[in-house]
């Protein structure tokens, strides 16, 4: 019993030492952060947002049909506001609605860079209009904020790196390296009609870029449990979309004499039992670069389970929401209180995972729901993106970029849960890339697609001096 203890001892001595040299082996991978160029930004620029947020360029669904008359009034307030960029670069209209501006570069021998952005924006529910500060649509700039619909997601990145191109323009910038400037229409509704159709043009004409840049990233603020300073996420891949109906079908009857099997009761149960019969958590890429650099910012108890996965994977992939997520979204069926309904319908949506597929997870649902039930896949679906480098050229600027603005910035790769347009780039580029510096705290957080979405002053001017600086960087 004695050498049984000891043996014992011996082991729990030995995965304490274990623990203990992963943890303090876990080095800072944050870049030295160096001085950059700081851009003055006029009281014009803010006026700039205001009048992009007046035009109301809503994507409501997928086929619904844009409305051109807010659509092309945008397009003409940005040829008014940025006469430069109109002058100097060669604009392309995509697919009727959709903008690409050249940059032509000075030496073809370097790779081109692509800037995303999307001027449209999603609908306001009209019962929350008296919850706003200022109505949605109105472009209302204040003494500390711009206030509207489009200001978090995306017009606010669309226009700074249009104001951004003006300014070098204005002082004589002649980029070595070739830009495009990418601006899809209906990134709401999948980016299908706009950036892939972008994606499509570039390719037809060749192109291969070092980097595309899109939203999708951001500073996040007191989002981040244990650490203090901002962190800035630079997301190298996007989880996969996929929606799918589930479809029960019955006989029906009076429902004073409701059948063992009930339309709504079946249905109700197969979201259940989704519900509670969720997809694994996986520790893939890019979740593990996520560990490697936020961990060594942690405070020590955290910065142990960062560094040894191997014993605390659960609980930290649970924190990240590393698996691929389950969401009943609609559900219908019934049409009198009396009458049990012969047909009931539900919509469940998945983020899916990378490593799974829109295939994996309808199989998934398969083994899951009873066999009775109909399974039909709904709408847009796309698979989960590649992952991109943290060892690239394009990943290195980004890094030094961040770190030489918001010098008190953690930089950490991630993987977004949303969709973006960039996923349509991989294709054409050596990386793409989600970051702008857009701050979000857990008061912002709740702005996207809600109620008083706005952006500060400060904020702005230095998503604008992010963009300046990054192309002089990329340069």
């Amino acid at each position: 019993m004695k050498k049984l203890l000891l043996a014992l001892l011996a082991l729990l001595v030995l995965l304490a030492l274990v623990l203990l040299f992963n943890t303090y082996t876990l080095k800072s991978k944050q870049v030295t952060a160096e001085p950059a160029i700081l851009v003055s930004v006029p009281d014009s620029a803010y006026a700039h947002l205001a009048g992009a947020i007046r035009f109301p360029t809503i994507s409501y669904s997928e086929d619904a049909v844009p409305d051109s008359t807010a659509f092309y009034g945008f397009h003409r307030y940005l040829e008014q506001t940025f006469p430069r960029v109109h002058s100097n670069l060669t604009k392309t209209l995509i697919n009727g609605y959709s903008l690409l501006y050249t940059w032509q570069g000075s030496d073809p021998a370097k790779k081109p860079v692509i800037l995303l952005s999307h001027q449209d924006v999603v609908p306001v529910d009209q019962p929350t209009l008296g919850k706003w500060e200022a109505g949605p649509f109105e472009g209302a700039v204040t003494e500390t904020e711009v206030i509207g619909r489009g200001t978090l997601d995306d017009k606010s990145s669309l226009v700074a790196v249009l104001e951004s191109v003006e300014r070098l323009l204005s002082e004589g910038f002649q980029p070595s390296r070739t830009y495009y400037l990418a601006f899809g229409h209906d990134e709401e509704v999948g980016g299908g009609n706009g950036a892939a159709k972008i994606a499509e043009y570039l390719k037809g004409q060749g192109v291969q870029a070092l980097m595309t840049l899109d939203e999708g990233g951001y500073i996040a603020e007191g989002l981040v449990p244990g650490v203090d300073q901002p962190v800035a996420f630079i997301n190298l891949a996007e989880k996969g979309f996929a929606s799918f109906r589930l479809i029960v079908e019955t006989h029906g009857g009076h429902s004073s004499n409701p059948p063992r099997e009930n339309t709504i009761g079946m249905l109700a149960q197969a979201i259940v039992d989704l519900e509670n019969n969720q997809l694994p958590y996986k520790l893939v890429n890019p979740i593990d670069y996520q560990l490697e650099y936020l961990g060594p910012e942690l405070p020590f108890a955290q910065r142990l389970a960062f560094a040894n996965p191997w014993l605390f994977k659960k609980p930290i992939l649970e924190g990240m929401n590393a698996h691929t997520t389950t969401a009943p979204t609609i559900i219908g069926g019934g049409v009198k209180n009396n009458v049990i309904p012969t047909v009931a319908e539900a919509t469940v949506n998945f983020r899916i995972l990378p490593g799974e597929s829109i295939e994996s997870v309808q199989e998934h649902i398969r083994q899951t729901v009873h066999d009775s039930i109909r399974i039909e896949r709904v709408g847009f679906l796309t698979n989960p993106s590649p992952v991109s480098s943290v060892e690239s050229e394009g990943f290195r600027v980004l890094e030094h970029t961040i770190r030489s603005l918001f010098p008190t910035t953690v930089v950490v790769p991630g993987l977004v849960g949303g969709g973006t347009d960039a996923r349509y780039f991989y294709e054409l580029s050596d990386d793409v890339y989600r970051f702008y510096p857009v701050r979000l705290s857990p008061d912002s957080f709740e702005r996207f697609h809600g109620i008083d979405e706005k952006i500060s002053r400060e904020n702005y001017a230095e998503i604008i001096g992010f963009t300046y600086q990054l192309i002089r960087n990329l340069d």
